[in-house]
């Protein structure tokens, strides 16, 4: 069998070669996000570079190259950078790179930075911040958190911070020094580099369980560069503090513009030590409040208090002149009555009278002495009143009482 034409893998990479050699003769700028960056022991820098569908949210790559930044370069290239953006090279950050496109018949497709131009990534950094504020208000979170209402006093305080960062010493020394008494309880999390957006969200969730021991959450962290400060542009960070139950204090210490979490937090101020002090003077106020309301509450209760003893006063004069137009009643009432008295006994004693000698008529009237004056006779027989003529026998003695005097008879 006749072997196929065919070329060697040497020659179609030398042809590949010649090929990108002849298009790419000159440096070309090229936009890439960094996926990852080392710095090995001799000074050279080795990068990998990735480009991401915007429409997608997956994050898988769409492109992938590796590229590096010579020993001679890098320390020129780096500090530039991070003098004009404020944060060092690092993954996660989109560039605009001046490139030399190489070809290596071993190692492949590679490219060789010469340039970075700082504003592009100024300006992405930018973009995705307004990208995750617009996002926020659309979603209807952007107000949430500075809608609640600060509890009075706020005494209990929740702390997302680290426990050895210079941010929070400075915040508990200058609360140390207050007059008033506060209660915190440290939710230690990074507060920089890769992980510090996942591990602020998780204090976020644990202070969250424990809502109701807590009256405010406070995120202080010092200063830093803006590669340092920026998980706090990040969108999942920003959107679980706008949607926190509690009031979101944040004490980032930076004297640019406020990171996303600032602008959703209740309360945003400059400084760790500035929150310390915020709430310090709050309490302040509330004690000056509770003075002004104490004396105000003094005031009026002397004022009721007097207009009490004004009425109580008043009811008095009422009562004693009542009182003495009662008595004066009841007084022109008893002379009436002594008036009256001797005429109503007299009427009384006549009608008692009368009816008693009408009795005493009645009573006579039926007398036995007057009936026997009436032609009657009462018969008695050994003593006993005799009812009934069963009673009577033959030779019987009875006793005849007449109205003038007693007489026995005898029957036969």
């Amino acid at each position: 069998m006749t072997p196929r034409a065919h070329i060697t893998l040497g020659e179609l990479q030398r042809k590949v070669k010649g090929l990108l050699d002849e298009h790419f003769a000159l440096p070309v700028w090229v936009s890439a996000e960094i996926s990852d960056l080392k710095v090995n022991y001799s000074g050279h820098c080795y990068l990998e570079l990735i480009e991401k569908d915007p429409k997608r949210d997956n994050g898988v790559p769409t492109a992938q190259a590796r590229a590096v930044i010579w020993r001679s370069s890098y320390s020129r290239i780096a500090a530039y950078f991070e003098a004009e953006t404020g944060q060092r090279l690092a993954p996660g950050i989109r560039i605009l790179a001046q490139v030399v496109v190489n070809y290596h018949e071993l190692y492949g497709f590679s490219l060789q930075i010469t340039e970075i131009d700082s504003t592009y990534t100024l300006g992405d950094m930018e973009q995705q911040r307004q990208q995750t504020i617009e996002r926020l208000k659309a979603e209807g979170v952007w107000e949430l958190n500075r809608s609640l209402e600060l509890p009075l006093p706020v005494q209990r305080i929740a702390i997302i911070s680290s426990a050895n960062a210079a941010g929070y010493q400075d915040f508990c020394k200058e609360l140390a020094r207050s007059d008033y008494r506060f209660k915190t309880t440290l939710f230690d999390a990074f507060m920089q580099g890769a992980a510090a957006e996942e591990s602020i969200i998780e204090a976020l969730c644990s202070v969250a369980e424990r809502q109701e021991e807590f009256d405010v959450v406070v995120i202080v962290r010092g200063g830093g560069s803006t590669s340092d400060l920026n998980c706090f542009n990040a969108y999942r960070l920003s959107s679980y503090v706008a949607q926190f139950p509690l009031p979101v204090l944040t004490g980032i210490g930076h004297d640019k513009d406020q990171s996303v979490v600032d602008l959703v937090a209740h309360t945003p101020l400059k400084t760790p030590t500035a929150v310390a002090g915020w709430l310090n003077e709050r309490m302040a106020s509330i004690e000056g409040w509770l003075e002004e309301a104490a004396r105000q509450l003094h005031e009026l209760t002397i004022a009721r208090m007097r207009e009490a003893e004004l009425r109580l006063e008043q009811r008095l004069s009422e009562v004693r002149q009542l009182t003495l137009e009662r008595s004066l009643r009841a007084k022109l009432h008893l002379e009436q009555l002594e008036r009256l008295l001797p005429e109503r006994v007299d009427l009384l004693i006549r009608q008692e009278q009368q009816r008693l000698t009408q009795a005493t008529e009645a009573i006579e009237s039926r007398s036995p002495q007057r009936i026997l004056q009436l032609g009657f006779a009462v018969l008695r027989a050994e003593g006993r009143a005799i009812r009934s003529i069963n009673t009577l026998q033959q030779q019987t003695s009875l006793q005849v009482e007449l109205a003038d005097g007693t007489t026995e008879i005898t029957l036969k």
